[in-house]
């Protein structure tokens, strides 16, 4: 994301302390700021949408609960990166956390150190834009723990977490001054690193988050001997659709300009996301005889991750490639949890954080400077030089791996330390009932409900009415 930031200017600003100044109204681009604007919109449905994508996957009696944690994300990091999180990632030069100069979004006219000169946006749109990646991420984990997580601790994870462990990983990314990024701390250098639009910040981040948080919480009651289906296939295709519909903002978007760039990133995420179902359906077919809607849905959100770190920096057919790839592979990578033991309900380490490292490696092999000329050569385009080819690769290599242990790691020491205060997981009997009802007072369906409907309550056969969300 940072790389709109200029060569020449990163050489005159490692020279010297960041400096920060009024952005430039003469240096808004209209047409950049209204795409940017649009995209922000588009990622910020993304997380509605994939409430209904895990909706559809759990039990009838959990759906609300997992809709509501998703709900509850929204609320939650709209507000912690407003406070912390925003300067936390993107301000300053430090290589592992930005400083204060932006907190409670202060000095918002300023530019962000960055992006600097290249900076096309108001400095509040590029906020606008970075909400919506921290809010889904955290969004993403409760895909590994349905069934099982109390909601009073969930919300005092994600505050947590928001700040301690997603915006430090920005920073190291997406920054152009983070330890991951280098391309302001070694000037006339390309990046370390590239992750387009968040292969590392955001899916391996949730995934090894994800799987902490599966291993701590334990099992679900009953799994893996008793079938636990996804109650509403639709629902489920619902949310893959409009995952794919937001993901355009969430990658094109990614180039923060509407250019020739962004085109290519658009391209390339529908590319891969199709190829990606297709192979999934595939291994589907090869292992079972029979391809499933669940698998289209499940291929689709596999391509999608797997070109967010490549967007922008391969060619289409590379893109073909990656998520055909990443289609096949994780639908088998999905069978782990079966093998190991963990209880993934919903397949977060298979698709994200499988998916995840696929793309990020397949930058080291498919990126091309004739796609983005910021870029780096990789390996199957004679790439070479101080960042390219077989060096890129192995940093590709180093960042998915520092992004993982240090996820995986702080994600379980907050949630041992939530747990010494109270309990993550839910007693067994709000389990059997239906985490719903137990925990929240609703449910998500009235089934067979038959008479007469008021406002605050249903009349049924046999049933007096029952007002009130805790009756």
């Amino acid at each position: 994301m940072s790389h709109l930031l200029l060569a020449s200017d990163l050489t005159a600003r490692a020279a010297s302390a960041v400096k920060y100044v009024p952005l430039p109204a003469k240096q808004i681009d209209t047409g950049a700021t209204a795409w940017i604007l649009t995209s922000s919109a588009l990622v910020l449905l993304m997380t509605p949408a994939l409430a209904f994508f895990y909706g559809g996957m759990v039990r009838a009696k959990h759906t609300l609960t997992m809709l509501l944690q998703n709900f509850a994300t929204i609320g939650i990091v709209s507000v912690t990166w407003i406070v912390i999180g925003f300067t936390w990632a993107f301000s300053g030069e430090g290589k592992y956390l930005g400083d204060l100069h932006f907190v409670f979004l202060r000095h918002i006219a300023d530019e962000v150190p960055t992006l600097g000169s290249a900076q096309l946006i108001p400095t509040m749109c590029f906020v606008a834009f970075q909400l919506t990646f921290a809010i889904i991420t955290p969004a993403l984990i409760t895909g590994s723990t349905a069934d099982r997580w109390r909601f009073g601790p969930f919300v005092a994870f994600v505050t947590i977490w928001s700040v301690v462990i997603y915006a430090p990983v920005a920073h190291w990314v997406f920054d152009a001054y983070g330890w991951l990024n280098r391309s302001a701390i070694e000037p006339g250098a390309h990046f370390f690193a590239q992750d387009f639009a968040g292969g590392t910040v955001v899916h391996i981040n949730a995934g090894a988050a994800g799987l902490a948080m599966a291993l701590i919480l334990g099992k679900r009651k009953g799994w893996p001997k008793e079938q636990m289906r996804g109650h509403n296939i639709p629902f489920v295709l619902l949310g893959a659709g409009l995952l794919w519909f937001g993901w355009f903002g969430f990658n094109a978007g990614s180039e923060l300009g509407a250019d020739g760039v962004a085109s290519a990133a658009w391209v390339n995420t529908n590319t891969a996301t199709a190829t990606a179902l297709l192979g999934w359906l595939l291994a589907e077919k090869v292992r079972y005889g029979k391809s499933t809607a669940l698998g289209a849905a499940s291929g689709a959100v596999t391509g999608l991750v797997a070109i967010t770190p490549c967007a922008g920096w391969v060619s289409p057919m590379g893109s073909i490639f990656i998520g055909f790839i990443a289609g096949f592979v994780c639908a088998y990578a999905i069978s782990l949890k079966n093998r190991f033991g963990y209880d993934d309900s919903l397949d977060v380490v298979g698709v994200h954080f499988v998916g995840g490292w696929i793309g990020t490696l397949s930058v080291g092999f498919f990126s091309t400077t004739g796609t983005n000329s910021l870029g780096n050569d990789g390996i199957f385009y004679g790439g070479g030089g101080h960042f390219g080819g077989w060096n890129l690769l192995l940093h590709q290599f180093l960042a998915a791996g520092a992004v993982t242990v240090f996820s995986f790691v702080g994600t379980a020491i907050i949630a041992l330390v939530i747990n010494l205060i109270v309990k993550n997981r839910v007693p067994e009997d709000w389990e059997a009932e239906g985490l719903d009802t137990a925990m929240h007072g609703e449910s998500a369906y009235d089934w067979g409900a038959v008479g007469t409907s008021g406002h605050f309550g249903t009349t049924t056969l046999g049933a007096p009415a029952k007002e009130g969300a805790l009756a």
